[in-house]
C-alpha cells in the first residue's frame, strides 16, 4: 500500500481527497496547507504542520502535489531529494527549465513522477489511441481538441488561478494543458506554435480563453481551444486520410456519470458510435502510479512526454503574449 501526504487542500486537493477516500489506490497519512495551519485534523485526515513535517514522515512514501502551480517545482524538488515518490497536478511547471529540473531530480533520486493527466485513461481516448497508432485512421492529417467549463467562472478575482503570471495563456494551465498532453502522447514532439487569448466575460488577468494551432514534428497539425466561461465542453477529433474518429464527453472528470461517445467516419459507409460509461480516471491515474511506486508497473506517461508538455506551454504563453510563431 503506498502512503502518501496530500499537499495542497483546495478545490482540486479536496476532490482527490474525497476520491481516494473510496478506493484501496493509495492511503493518505495526512494534509499540508498553509490555510489548515494550527488545526489537528481535517475531514477526518491528519493536517501536517509544514512541509518539511510531511517530508520527515517516514510512514510517507509519496506526495500529491495539489498545490498552486508556481509552487511545484520547489515541493517536487525537495520531495526528490527526501526520497518520496511525486504526484504532480498539472502543470508540472511553468517553464520547461522548471520541468527538466523537476524530471532530473526525481531520476537521480530514483522515485517515480506521476502527472495530473487524466485522458490517457478513459477507454474512448485509448480507442483512438490504438487506431492512430495501428493505421486504422490511415495517414494523420490532422486534430481538432477542445476543453471548456465555467467551474472556476466564479473565482473572485485575487485568486491565484487568475493571474497571468500564476495561470498563463488564459485556459491553458487549467484545461488547455491536457489537450496538449493527449497530443503530444500521439504525435510526439511540437515543431510551430501559435496561439491567442482573450478575456471576454471574467475580467481576470490571465483572460478567459486561449486558441492555439500546432505544428508537429511528424507532419500533422491541430487545433485546440479552452473556455473557462462556457458550459461543459469536451471533444477530441483526429482525422485521418481513410477515417476520422471523434470523443465527445458527456461529464467532466470529477463528475460520475454520464458516457464518453466515439464515433468513426469512413467515405461510403455509414457512422460507427460506442458509448463508453464514465470512468473515475483520477483514480485510475493515481492507482498506476501506486503501481509503479510499488514496482508493479511502469507508469504509462514518459517523463520526455511531462517536460516537453511545459516546453508547449511555456512556448504557447509565449505566442499569446507576443502575437507571434513561436519554433520549438
Amino acid at each position: 500500500m503506498t502512503r502518501a501526504a496530500l499537499v495542497g487542500y483546495g478545490w482540486w486537493g479536496q476532490h482527490i481527497a474525497r476520491r481516494l477516500a473510496l478506493t484501496p489506490a493509495l492511503t493518505l497519512t495526512g494534509v499540508v496547507a498553509p490555510e489548515l495551519a494550527g488545526q489537528d485534523r481535517k475531514d477526518g485526515l491528519p493536517v501536517y504542520p509544514d512541509y518539511a513535517a510531511a517530508l520527515a514522515d517516514a510512514s510517507v512514501d509519496a506526495v500529491i502535489l495539489t498545490s498552486p502551480n508556481h509552487l511545484h517545482e520547489e515541493q517536487a524538488v525537495a520531495a526528490a531529494a527526501a526520497g518520496k515518490h511525486v504526484f504532480c497536478e498539472k502543470p508540472l511547471a511553468l517553464t520547461g527549465a522548471a520541468a527538466a529540473r523537476i524530471v532530473a531530480a526525481t531520476e537521480a533520486a530514483g522515485v517515480v513522477l506521476g502527472i495530473g493527466h487524466e485522458r490517457r485513461f478513459e477507454p474512448a481516448m485509448q480507442r483512438i489511441a490504438a487506431m492512430v497508432r495501428g493505421g486504422e485512421l490511415g495517414t494523420v492529417m490532422h486534430a481538432e481538441a477542445a476543453f471548456s467549463h465555467d467551474k472556476l467562472a466564479g473565482l473572485p478575482k485575487d485568486n491565484w488561478r487568475t493571474q497571468k503570471a500564476l495561470a498563463p495563456a488564459g485556459a491553458m494551465t487549467g484545461m488547455g494543458i491536457h489537450l496538449t498532453d493527449a497530443l503530444i502522447g500521439l504525435f510526439g514532439e511540437v515543431e510551430v506554435v501559435q496561439a491567442l487569448t482573450a478575456g471576454r466575460v471574467l475580467g481576470w488577468e490571465t483572460g478567459d480563453l486561449v486558441t492555439v494551432q500546432l505544428g508537429f514534428r511528424a507532419g500533422m497539425t491541430a487545433t485546440l481551444s479552452a473556455v473557462l466561461c462556457t458550459p461543459h465542453f469536451i471533444r477530441f477529433h483526429v482525422f485521418g486520410s481513410t477515417r476520422w474518429a471523434e470523443v465527445r464527453n458527456d461529464t467532466h472528470p470529477d463528475t460520475p456519470g454520464g458516457q464518453a461517445h466515439l464515433t468513426v467516419s469512413e467515405t461510403g459507409q455509414p457512422m460507427t458510435q460506442q458509448s463508453f460509461d464514465w470512468q473515475d480516471t483520477v483514480v485510475e491515474n493515481l492507482a498506476a502510479f501506486a503501481a509503479a511506486v510499488e514496482g508493479r508497473a511502469p507508469y504509462p506517461i514518459p517523463l520526455r512526454d511531462m517536460a516537453h508538455n511545459i516546453e508547449v506551454l511555456e512556448a504557447i504563453a509565449r505566442a499569446a503574449e507576443t502575437r507571434e510563431t513561436v519554433r520549438l
